[in-house]
């Protein structure tokens, strides 16, 4: 291409530094091209418009490493008029951002002399789904173009002089699935050299033993999650995250990651903190973290690389409290020339350390003893345990020093006492202890065992017992006795009482009434304790006179109590007909007088457990199984489980959990709810199965409502159900207000989302957060809200918006907002006005017209609730009554108003449905109707452009899949609008 240009005006520094800043980020950076022209080998076929006029020539020509491409060139310096040149679609893939290099030369206009002259050029880019421009669509204008830039050269071309520039654009905030690029110039001399559009991606990477895979950022900066690499994890525990890493825009990771990864057991981190390598044969590395592999410990060693510990030799263990590396060790040899000392009957023993400790220091002793009978029978075949008269001092086992004292032998019996050796792995070898054993034969009698042993007296709670005295055999005489006992069922001996007698028989005292005993009795003398008597067994006596008593009291307790219970029942039934009588005079009108205050408020309690441990009832925390979260509430997580208490039918339930990090007032705030729900017992108000506040997280159990939100459901289903059923829904909702009114308590956020649906369609109030109760000693029972907290304006009253004075009658107005909503299957209220609109609008006396199809008799009944004055408002007894008349009339339901018209002035929706001339393409039209849910399907069903659209019909509806009658009229109202009112859709295109 003939060079064209001289100098013109100069680039400023700082233009020079835009320039190259973008170009210096990008360093290191991956880049993903979508459109360059020098790699076109052959005509781009960019459009030019005016068509019957174009002044965009395509030419082959030379770059700067004289390799052919495409270029672009125009010349009209004499006309103000725009030219227009457009690219082909670029598809933009995954960017949210791309990127745009222009080369071109321009003419300097000194040099052209011309009045029309300009030495700048507009950038323009156009975003849609899919390649749908034609030579007149869209239209060529900055709306719907979007300018990107104005472009100024750095350096101008005199006729003798050939200069390029270069600049780097970027166009954001992409959404459709591709773009155009327009050039338009007004007067300019000027060629397009290159053209190259493309997008920037961090690449993959490995660092801090995390990989991030390649990430392309849509925002300033990406935040990309990575994994752990091979044979590296994070540590367990709540807190441990997945590895992160920021993307800059600019294609470069930025700062270092966030990773919590680090090498497992048997692998150490390699040259780097990219990998993780396996520690080699005869070393190991236990836990996961820093650490290095280190040799195994003494006897032992691996079997495989990538050990987390080394298995001992054969013959060596390790004990459970040894840390990895400790060394293998073995159980000790057996202790070493035992030396007894007899004095009577005790004895004495002492032994020598064992020859081998087995490599430990925790090295203890055990002795046992046998007794071989008399010294006159010998002792093969003939030994047993020594009973438990035989005590040792200081210990039988456990024994640290190499000494101890056996006593309470037999007189002329021969013993056997062997002496064991053990460590902390004795107890995992599979053979005995290693031991040895001395022999010995004592010398002086004890007494012979007590016979004769008998209940002399008894009462309720003392045995007196009496036993012969036993014959001694030498010149010892008998000290004292020593008697035991314990409950029949009490178990082993280690529960043995003792009790010490001079004489042959002693009064046991501190019994149970009625209790059955066990009892042995043994002498002592000069030579010892003799062995204890046959057990024998004996009963306290029974409370007679006393059981006889207490029934009597009970019984007589029992009748007084009834009589109590008659007398309240019969006064409360009297002042509840006075009560009815009375409210049945008053003709519909709301009264304000005081009611019987019934519900407690929890705040009133210091201490809130206290409120919870009376209205809510504590369950084990075993009996719930959480098995799948479906939201989120203000405190943590909403979960459905199931509840299994033994005894009771398996349900499920909706589970609310308090999120861990909760400061006091919160868990308060949280808990008060169960103490007001605990408090209420109505089918239509939902109802608490209890609390868990004894384990983490705290939880509150409530019934599960297979529908959820009654705003959703409806909207979900709209225009599936009848008009009767759905004044059963509202009379269901009307009943347990009535409910909580009656106990005097003011809900203050009555709406649709506040409302639960179950299987059954059952209505049933439920959050109780902004709840509180009435005021009692007051003729105008209302609850004022702390200063500056939040209201629900579209559902309140205008006194409470005002004044923050909440009665049941502002309940009253909210449940006309209920009525509203139910009509209007989940509509929201006043649409998209304002909350200061919606006030404004309130006091000056407008109100929401009836929904379609509503019948006149229920938007009356909404009118009423929406009065002004709250004394003319109806009462939910009066609503609940009115509603079951026109349950049992049907036919007053069918008395519709005509459309635009109601009993008051209405404030009318003034948004204007979505034509479907005014989208741009399916998807942005089902999406301002809110019916984007069925995207997708109309989609693949061949509904592509709105052309086909236009043509739609209830058969092809069905066959998209959209059954709900309300969203078919709302689809084909939208498209009968267009046929109707506006051109045929092949004009709009």
């Amino acid at each position: 291409m003939e060079a064209q240009r001289g100098p013109g005006g100069a680039s400023s520094l700082c233009g020079l530094l835009l320039l190259l800043l973008p170009l210096l980020s990008c360093c290191g950076a991956e880049e993903e091209v979508l459109l360059n022209t020098k790699l076109e080998t052959s005509d781009l076929g960019w459009t030019n418009y005016p068509a019957e006029d174009p002044q965009w020539e395509e030419l082959s020509g030379l770059d700067e490493e004289a390799t052919s491409v495409r270029t672009y060139e125009i010349c009209t310096p004499d006309s103000p008029t725009s030219y227009w040149l457009r690219t082909r679609w670029i598809p933009r893939r995954a960017a949210s951002i791309i990127y745009v290099e222009i080369r071109f030369t321009m003419m300097e206009c000194v040099s052209l002399n011309w009045r029309h002259c300009k030495e700048t050029f507009d950038l323009y880019s156009y975003q849609s789904d899919s390649d749908e421009a034609t030579p007149s669509h869209p239209a060529w204008m900055e709306n719907p173009y979007a300018k990107v830039s104005t472009l100024a050269a750095d350096q101008l071309m005199s006729r003798s002089e050939r200069r390029s520039n270069l600049r780097l654009l970027r166009v954001q905030r992409l959404q459709g699935a591709g773009l155009y690029l327009a050039f338009r110039s007004q007067g300019t001399c000027m060629a397009l050299l290159a053209v190259r559009v493309f997008y920037r991606k961090c690449p993959p990477l490995r660092r801090a033993f995390a990989y991030f895979p390649e990430t392309v950022p849509h925002s300033l900066v990406e935040q990309a999650q990575g994994v752990c690499v091979e044979n590296a994890v994070t540590p367990p525990g709540e807190q441990s995250q997945p590895p992160s890493m920021l993307c800059g825009e600019d294609g470069q990771w930025v700062g270092q990651p966030t990773s919590s990864c680090s090498c497992r057991p048997g692998y150490e981190a390699g040259d780097t903190n990219v990998r993780c390598r396996a520690c080699p044969s005869g070393q190991f590395k236990a836990g996961s973290g820093p650490g290095v592999c280190v040799p195994c410990p003494d006897r032992s060693n691996t079997l495989i690389p990538g050990s987390a510990y080394c298995l001992c030799h054969p013959g060596y263990r390790r004990a459970d409290s040894d840390p990895p590396h400790a060394a293998c060790t073995r159980p000790p040899s057996a202790p070493r020339s035992i030396v007894s000392q007899i004095n009577d009957t005790s004895v004495t023993l002492e032994w020598s350390e064992p020859l081998d400790r087995g490599g430990r220091g925790d090295l203890v002793y055990r002795v046992f003893c046998s007794s071989c009978g008399t010294a006159s029978k010998g002792l093969a075949g003939s030994c047993s345990p020594c009973g438990d008269s035989v005590l040792y001092r200081p210990a039988q086992r456990g024994l640290t020093q190499r000494r101890v004292s056996v006593w309470g032998l037999r007189p002329h019996t021969k013993y056997t006492f062997t002496v064991q050796s053990l460590n902390g792995v004795s107890a995992l070898s599979q053979s005995e202890p290693a031991s040895d054993r001395v022999n010995v034969t004592t010398s002086r009698d004890v007494p012979p065992p007590v016979s004769g042993l008998r209940r002399a007296a008894a009462s309720e709670s003392s045995l007196t017992l009496e036993w012969n005295v036993p014959l001694l055999q030498n010149q010892f005489q008998v000290l004292d006795y020593q008697l035991r006992y314990s409950p029949k069922d009490g178990g082993e001996a280690g529960q043995w009482q003792y009790v010490s007698s001079r004489s042959s028989s002693v009064v046991v005292t501190g019994l149970q009434r009625a209790g059955r005993y066990r009892v042995q009795v043994r002498a002592r003398s000069q030579a010892g304790y003799g062995s204890f008597s046959s057990e024998a067994s004996f009963n306290t006596l029974p409370d007679a006179v006393g059981s006889q008593l207490v029934v009597t009291a009970v019984l007589v307790s029992i009748g007084v109590l009834i009589l109590i219970a008659t007398a309240i029942l019969a006064l409360y039934c009297y002042r509840r007909r006075v009560k009815d009588s009375e409210l049945s005079d008053k003709s519909g009108h709301y009264q304000m007088g005081q009611t019987m205050k019934v519900y407690i408020d929890p705040f009133t309690y210091e201490d809130p457990n206290e409120a919870v441990r009376e209205f809510a009832k504590e369950i084990e925390a075993s009996f719930v199984k959480i098995e799948e979260v479906i939201g989120a509430g203000e405190f943590g997580e909403v979960c459905r489980g199931r509840l299994r208490v033994p005894g009771r039918k398996e349900n499920y339930v909706a589970i609310k959990t308090l999120k861990g990090g909760y400061t006091d007032k919160q868990r308060r705030d949280f808990l008060s709810e169960a103490s007001i729900m605990g408090q209420f017992q109505h089918p239509n108000i939902i109802h608490l199965e209890g609390v868990i506040t004894t384990s983490c997280p705290v939880m509150i159990l409530t019934e599960f409502m297979e529908n959820g939100a009654l705003d959703s459901f409806l909207r979900v289903n709209d225009g599936q159900f009848t008009t009767i059923q759905l004044v059963g829904m509202l009379r269901g909702i009307a009943a347990g207000m009535k409910y909580l009114s009656d106990m005097s308590f003011v809900h203050r956020d009555l709406a649709a989302r506040n409302i639960l649906v179950n299987s059954n369609l059952v209505c049933k109030v439920s959050d109780f957060g902004l709840s509180r109760f009435l005021t009692e000693n007051s003729s105008d029972p209302t609850y004022t809200s702390s200063l500056g907290g939040k209201i629900p304006i579209r559902w309140t009253a205008p006194e409470a918006i005002a004044y923050r004075k909440f009665t049941s009658a502002s309940d009253g107005w909210s449940y006309g907002i209920v009525m509203w909503e139910v009509m209007s299957y989940g509509e929201r209220p006043y649409w998209d006005m304002s909350n200061q609109d919606v006030i404004n609008a309130i006091e000056q006396d407008y109100r929401l017209p009836p929904p379609p199809e509503c019948p006149a008799s229920l938007h009356a009944l909404m009118l009423d609730c929406w009065q002004k004055e709250r004394a003319n408002r109806p009462r939910f007894c009066d609503v609940v009554s009115a509603l079951d008349r026109l349950i049992r009339n049907p036919a007053s339901l069918k008395v519709t108003l005509p459309e635009g018209r109601s009993g008051s002035q209405p404030l009318l929706d003034q948004r204007v449905p979505p034509s479907l001339s005014s989208c741009g393409s399916v998807s942005e039209w089902l999406r301002a109707l809110k019916m984007e849910r069925y995207e997708q399907s109309f989609l693949q069903s061949g509904f592509t452009s709105l052309e086909v659209v236009s043509q739609l019909n209830t058969d092809d509806l069905l066959r998209v899949g959209v059954t709900l009658a309300g969203h078919q009229k709302k689809i084909l109202s939208s498209v009968q609008t267009l046929r109707v009112h506006e051109a045929p859709p092949t004009l709009l295109y």
